[in-house]
């Protein structure tokens, strides 16, 4: 496994600008984030144009991405399905150009739904499994033929567990769906990495790594007053296989001067490296 950490570590700087920093401090691999996402469609014209553009940029620089983050707030079941079903294919070509193999992605958990008259509905569990099912499979439809998988990331409201997504999965069967374990999310729910993973199995092709307390999501750095249990995610992901990055999410490490990021991720590639020889 590659130590990556995800573009929004980055997320003050244009995508370009990003590659070279992530160059200049030794990684070679990250996911792409839902901020540099959003910054490359904005730039107008084709995706796919854009996309092949900036994974040529990032190519000459020998930095990857093999992991994205979609759309971040997408509500795949909203209303307006019709601007969700095209905005999202919008971002499914963005990635196909970048090179993204793993497309990490929300489930709708359907709360807030308002309708037409602006009356709130209500949805039993089913059918929030099958509305999001629905969906998932015009965006799997999209992907056939391509080698990118949609992986749906674990919750702290809603779809919280991995028998939750796996539920999803079974119901679209789509080899373009896939399961992404955030690690943080799940150390505030069943607090079980190794379950989760075995759960997952083969269907695992994404992770988020960070940390927290027990209090909040705080998507700490492992390897400080966190405690998420590095040591059986890590043999329960070589005992699944997994073939993917490891990637840290890392939100609560970006408050600081450019120059302390530096530091810290001199920090994170040496002390990761480490790890990941000895377990």
């Amino acid at each position: 496994m590659e130590t990556a950490v995800w573009s929004s570590y980055f997320c003050e700087l244009s995508p370009e600008d990003m590659v070279l920093a992530f160059k200049k401090n030794g990684f070679h691999y990250s996911e792409l984030s839902d901020e540099h996402g959003w910054m490359l469609i904005n730039r107008g014209g084709d995706v796919k144009e854009t996309g092949r553009k900036f994974k040529a940029f990032a190519d000459a620089n020998e930095v990857y991405f093999p992991q994205g983050h979609l759309w971040l707030k997408c509500r795949i079941c909203a209303p307006e399905r019709e601007q969700v079903i095209k905005t999202m294919l919008d971002w499914l070509d963005l990635f196909l150009a970048c090179g993204i193999k793993n497309a990490v992605l929300h489930c709708d958990s359907m709360r807030d739904i308002v309708d037409a008259n602006g009356v709130h509905v209500t949805y039993s569990e089913k059918e929030v499994i099958a509305k999001n099912a629905e969906m998932l499979r015009i965006f799997c439809q999209h992907l056939h033929g391509t080698d990118m998988t949609i992986c749906l990331e674990n919750l702290i409201e809603g779809f919280r567990s991995v028998e939750s997504l796996m539920e999803v999965v079974n119901r679209v069967q789509d080899n373009h769906l896939g399961i992404c374990l955030d690690t943080s999310h799940l150390n505030l729910s069943d607090r079980n990495p190794g379950h989760f993973i075995r759960t997952a199995g083969t269907k695992l092709k994404a992770l988020h790594i960070s940390d927290n307390d027990y209090c909040t999501d705080q998507h700490m750095m492992p390897f400080g007053r966190g405690n998420v249990d590095f040591t059986e995610v890590v043999k329960a992901l070589r005992e699944v296989g997994y073939g993917g990055i490891y990637n840290l999410e890392i939100l609560g490490e970006r408050k600081c001067p450019m120059k302390i990021k530096e530091m810290k991720l001199e920090f994170i590639r040496s002390a990761h490296d480490f790890f990941l020889k000895i377990i």
